[in-house]
């Protein structure tokens, strides 16, 4: 497996006869996911089971199984959760509404908010504060947009991409700020930004891109990879926003046909009809075993030659909340999600 790719590669250097996969990297677990699932792992080690999670503590499947399998409980709304338990907020993070909640039914909270989705809820409130009227960009009905939204509801107005900001409606058009869902597409979001100043020349900035940097990695790498495959298969649950926008963008930047899947088993191994190169890559909340588990059904059909595609070299941790500090971090990434048995 080569380590880098250079950008040589392309379509016509590989014979039908011969087969083989790209590999994108980055690709998987972010920071901030990372960060997240080891908080519930580590709670259940230090309180013991149960430990209930309001929403899924990241958007994969798998992930969720797994935990549900240590004794974590996954519930919807904080009223779910009994009194005097302890409850860990998921990775999209909250609105204020809900710590008020909790303090009202005694729980016991860790916030496993992702820091850079923090940031997000600080600007906005920041913003507010400065009484501007806040565009926020993103999908309607993520957790991430609920929670954002939740910090200043009276001054944030989303904003569902290029096609919605006709529909958007301000008090003062020289007052106005847009920020960002951190896991949206790239381009996708800078067509926004473009349309939403052609209406608002003195459209405020955010103090730094809201796109997460991991988000932006796997794009990169993917717009990379999609030149030189025909197909893409991208591992990740529906309901992942970072996960769907990859699949997106394998087909804006050269792929024929991309899917998503959870798990290698949903392949149709009718996707590999006159298909000679296979990109691969996953998103921000899949552990890399179940990468792995696609490499080796592609292996068996005879894709076994794979070459990796690294854009950018990833490295950044974040602490875990501070009521689990004290227990010892592995040095590294580990097989933490095996089912137990």
């Amino acid at each position: 497996m080569r380590d880098v790719w250079d950008g040589s590669y392309d379509r016509g250097m590989t014979s039908n006869s011969q087969r083989r996969v790209l590999l994108a990297k980055p690709r998987g677990y972010c920071a901030g996911v990372d960060r997240a699932v080891e908080t519930v792992e580590i709670a259940l080690e230090k309180y013991g089971a149960p430990v209930y999670v309001r929403k899924q503590i990241v958007h994969n499947v798998h992930v969720v199984r797994t935990l549900e399998e240590r004794g974590a409980i996954f519930v919807d709304e904080t009223e779910e959760v009994p009194e005097g338990s302890i409850v860990v907020f998921s990775a999209h993070g909250v609105a204020p509404v809900v710590h008020q909640e909790a303090r009202g039914r005694n729980l016991a909270t860790i916030d496993a908010t992702c820091p850079l989705v923090t940031k997000v809820h600080k600007e906005a409130v920041r913003f507010a504060k400065d009484d501007y009227d806040i565009l926020l960009i993103g999908h309607e009905g993520h957790e991430e947009v609920i929670g954002t939204s939740g910090e200043a509801p009276d001054h944030i107005h989303l904003v569902d991409g290029p096609g919605d900001v006709a529909n958007v409606q301000v008090r003062d058009p020289d007052k106005v700020a847009w920020l960002s869902q951190t896991t949206l597409s790239v381009d996708e979001t800078l067509a926004t930004v473009r349309a939403l100043r052609e209406r608002f020349p003195n459209l405020m900035d955010p103090p730094s891109d809201d796109i997460c940097y991991a988000t932006q990695n796997r794009q990169v790498a993917v717009k990379q990879m999609a030149a030189g495959a025909e197909l893409v298969i991208v591992v990740g649950s529906t309901n992942s926003s970072n996960s769907v926008r990859l699949v997106e963008v394998a087909k804006e930047h050269g792929a024929d046909n991309a899917y998503l899947v959870d798990y290698a088993a949903e392949i149709d191994e009718a996707w590999l009809a006159g298909v000679t190169t296979v990109g691969v890559t996953s998103g921000a909340s899949v552990p890399d075993e179940l990468v792995q588990g696609v490499l080796a059904w592609l292996a068996e059909r005879g894709y076994g030659d794979v070459e990796e595609i690294e854009s950018v070299k990833e490295s950044m941790r974040f602490a875990l909340p501070h009521e689990l500090r004290s227990v010892q971090r592995p040095s590294g990434p580990g097989p933490r999600l095996e089912a137990r048995t």
